[in-house]
C-alpha cells in the first residue's frame, strides 16, 4: 500500500516522507488486507507505519504544503492532528480515500486542526470514537468534498460531531456528507462568518447546527432522517454568546423522524424526533424558501431556552425571527417529546409552524420577540401561549393568531474571501 505526499514549498516535508522514521508504529496498523491504492511517481511506501508517517507529515509540513492521499482504505488506531498554517490535505475523493478509525484507541477526534488557512477535501473518515474532524481557533478553514460517517444503525456510542469547527472566523463547509453523529452531523459553534452549503446530513441526532455564532448562511443542503433537521441555538455560559444573523434558505428538509439517540444529558437529547427546523434563543434568524415535508412533530419550532441559568447576559428568548415563502407538506402528524403533550389541545396534530409563546423569563416583563410569519393563510401556525417557563400544559393558551410584527431588516450576505 502506498501514499503520495506532495508539497508546494516544503523541503522538510519531503524529507519526512522519504524513508522510515522512528515512531510509535507498534501502536499503528497497516492498510486493510487485500486492498489497493492508486499511486503516482514519488510515492511513499506505507508499510506498517503508514499512520505514523502521515502524522509526521502533518507535524513537519511547512506553510503552503499540500498533503495528497491516494485512493484506498487506511486503518488508523490513533487520531491525527495538524497545527501548521496554510496546509491542504487532499484525498482522491469521498469514498475513494478512506481513513478507518474503527480500531481507534482512546476517544479523541479522527483529525484535529488548530491552525489557520487549512483546506480539507476529498476523503472519508469512518467510525471515530470521538468527533470525526474538529477544528478549533482555525480561521479561514475549508471543509470540502468530505464524508464523515458511523456505519450501522444510529448508536449513542457514536462520536458526537461529524465536522466540528468552533471558535473560528470565516468557515466554509461545502459538499460534505455526515451520517450517524450522536449530537450534530455538521456543527459550527462560537464562530463568525459561516457558510454551510450543498451538503448532506442524514441519520444524525441534529443534521446541521449553528450554535452561539454570528453571520451564517445555510443553504442548498439535503437534510433528512435526522431526529432534528437544522438547529439554530444560543446557549448560556459559553465563551462566545449572543448568536445572531443566520439565514436558512433553499434547503430540502424532510423525514427527520429518526429516534433521538443522543446520550442522556446532552443538550440535543431533548430535541423531539420529527422536527425540521428549531430556533432557540437566537436573534435575527430568517427561514425562507425551504422545502419541508414529512417531519412528524413540527416543520418549524420556535422556542425559548427552558433550563435554569445564572448568566446575567444571556437572553433565553428567540427574537426577530422571520418565517417566509417556504413549502410545507404533511408534517405534525405524530408529535413527539414535550411538543407532543400539546397535540391533544389542537386535535392531535401540530401545524407546520409552532411557537411556544414564551415572552418572559421568571419575574421579568413581557418582551416583544418580533416574530414574523409571512406565509400563505393556508399554512397553519400556533402560538402555544405559555408565557414563561417551566412548561405547564395546563397554562397553555393556544392561538392561531399570527403576531403583528415587522421584519427586522435585511441580513448582509456572507462573503468568504478565502473561498472565492
Amino acid at each position: 500500500m502506498r501514499i503520495m505526499i506532495t508539497t508546494v514549498a516544503s523541503a522538510a516535508l519531503l524529507a519526512a516522507c522519504g524513508g522510515p522514521e522512528e515512531s510509535s508504529s507498534e501502536a499503528l496498523e497497516d492498510t486493510a488486507p487485500g486492498e489497493t491504492s492508486v499511486t503516482t511517481p514519488g510515492t511513499l511506501e506505507a508499510g506498517e507505519d503508514f499512520p505514523a508517517r502521515l502524522q509526521t507529515a502533518l507535524i513537519e509540513a511547512e506553510e503552503g504544503a499540500t498533503i495528497a492521499l491516494p485512493a484506498g482504505t487506511f486503518r488508523m488506531s490513533d487520531g491525527l492532528s495538524l497545527d501548521v498554517d496554510g496546509v491542504t490535505i487532499r484525498g482522491a475523493g469521498q469514498g475513494e480515500t478512506i481513513l478507518d478509525f474503527s480500531g481507534q484507541r482512546g476517544s479523541g477526534e479522527g483529525l484535529l486542526v488548530t491552525s489557520d488557512d487549512v483546506t480539507l477535501e476529498g476523503f472519508t473518515i469512518q467510525e471515530t470514537k470521538g468527533d470525526g474532524i474538529k477544528s478549533k481557533d482555525a480561521d479561514r478553514i475549508i471543509y470540502r468534498d468530505l464524508t464523515v460517517e458511523w456505519l450501522g444503525e444510529p448508536d449513542e456510542e457514536n462520536g458526537a460531531y461529524g465536522v466540528y469547527p468552533v471558535e473560528s472566523t470565516d468557515v466554509l463547509v461545502e459538499r460534505v456528507t455526515v451520517r450517524g453523529a450522536s449530537d450534530a452531523g455538521i456543527y459550527v459553534g462560537q464562530s463568525d462568518n459561516i457558510i454551510v452549503r450543498d451538503s448532506k446530513a442524514h441519520y444524525n441526532v441534529a443534521g446541521i447546527e449553528i450554535e452561539n455564532s454570528t453571520n451564517a448562511e445555510v443553504y442548498d443542503n439535503d437534510v433528512t432522517d435526522n431526529a432534528g433537521g437544522i438547529l439554530i441555538f444560543d446557549l448560556p455560559d459559553l465563551p462566545v454568546m449572543g448568536g445572531n444573523s443566520t439565514r436558512i434558505y433553499d434547503n430540502d428538509i424532510y423525514e427527520n423522524n429518526t429516534r433521538n439517540f443522543a446520550p442522556p444529558g446532552n443538550i440535543v437529547a431533548g430535541v423531539p424526533s420529527g422536527t425540521g427546523v428549531i430556533i432557540m434563543a437566537n436573534d435575527k434568524v430568517v427561514v425562507e424558501k425551504n422545502t419541508f415535508r414529512n417531519n412528524q412533530t413540527a416543520q418549524v419550532a420556535i422556542i425559548a431556552y427552558s433550563e435554569p441559568f445564572t448568566d446575567e447576559d444571556y437572553n433565553p428568548l428567540p427574537r426577530n425571527i422571520v418565517i417566509a415563502d417556504n413549502s410545507y407538506e404533511n408534517g405534525g402528524y405524530n408529535p413527539q417529546g414535550e411538543l407532543g403533550a400539546f397535540a391533544p389541545l389542537l386535535g392531535g396534530n401540530l401545524p407546520p409552524i409552532v411557537w411556544d409563546g414564551v415572552t418572559r423569563w421568571g419575574e421579568e416583563e413581557d418582551t416583544d420577540v418580533n416574530l414574523v410569519i409571512d406565509e400563505g393563510e393556508d399554512i397553519g401556525f400556533v402560538n402555544l401561549g405559555l408565557g414563561s417557563y417551566p412548561i405547564n400544559v395546563s397554562n397553555a393558551a393556544p392561538s392561531d393568531q399570527r403576531p403583528d410584527s415587522e421584519p427586522f431588516g435585511e441580513l448582509q450576505p456572507v462573503k468568504l474571501a478565502h473561498a472565492e
